[in-house]
């Protein structure tokens, strides 16, 4: 069972259209967003390495949830979906498993995304208030903390900024996904997922073999 619909547009290519998305589903992406980001700056690697494992969990969750969402249903058993450490082993299979089962049209939603965060200048100012604001939804000075984090993890350390963008793109199609659904159930019309223009296949450093294997590229 497919929980879209596609429409061809003469400008735009394929556009995904969500069809109205279950209560239980909406709130599994809306806790999805609560992400322990660190509200402090350390210079050294360990806090980098810290960073960039939460990119890695938010973006395989992120994935998961939408091959969920294209299908209308989440699975049974989520405990293991929200342990909070470091993917590894079986867990770590699991998530991957869930993530590589979203359909190609959905994950080029998050592609382009993450092209044009790795494309533009001002990806820095917009995935970092996101990422924050939306994990600490209710204490703007932890959201204020770790906007700052990441913002200056992404303008210090380049080889940051895949993983960042990663986690940033699939947190946003999840959001939007609902959203489009939304105006879908209110107005009885296929709205499409919004995302921002692709772009080309990033030359960056710091495209990671984790990123490779959840972006198929």
């Amino acid at each position: 069972m497919r929980a879209y619909e596609l429409r061809e547009d003469p400008l735009l290519g394929c556009r995904v259209c969500p069809l109205p998305v279950r209560g239980d589903l909406a709130d599994l992406v809306t806790r999805s967003h609560r992400v322990v980001w660190p509200t402090w700056l350390d210079r050294g690697p360990r806090m980098l390495r810290h960073m960039l494992d939460l990119c890695r969990l938010r973006t395989a969750r992120g994935l998961a949830l939408l091959s969920w969402l294209a299908v209308g249903e989440p699975p049974g058993d989520l405990d293991w979906f929200w342990t909070a450490r470091r993917l590894t082993g079986p867990r770590q299979d699991r998530m991957y498993g869930a993530a590589a089962e979203v359909p190609d049209p959905v994950l080029g939603l998050v592609l382009a995304n993450w092209t044009w965060a790795l494309g533009s200048c001002h990806a820095g100012r917009v995935t970092a208030p996101y990422l924050a604001g939306t994990a600490y939804p209710a204490d703007g000075y932890q959201a204020a903390d770790a906007t700052m984090t990441l913002y200056q993890t992404y303008d210090r350390h380049p080889e940051a900024r895949p993983a960042i963008a990663a986690a940033w793109a699939t947190a946003r199609v999840g959001a939007d996904w609902c959203k489009a659904a939304d105006l879908r159930a209110a107005y009885g019309a296929g709205t499409p997922v919004f995302t921002y223009p692709r772009g080309p296949k990033p030359a960056v450093a710091g495209v990671r073999p984790w990123i490779e294997r959840l972006f198929r590229l």
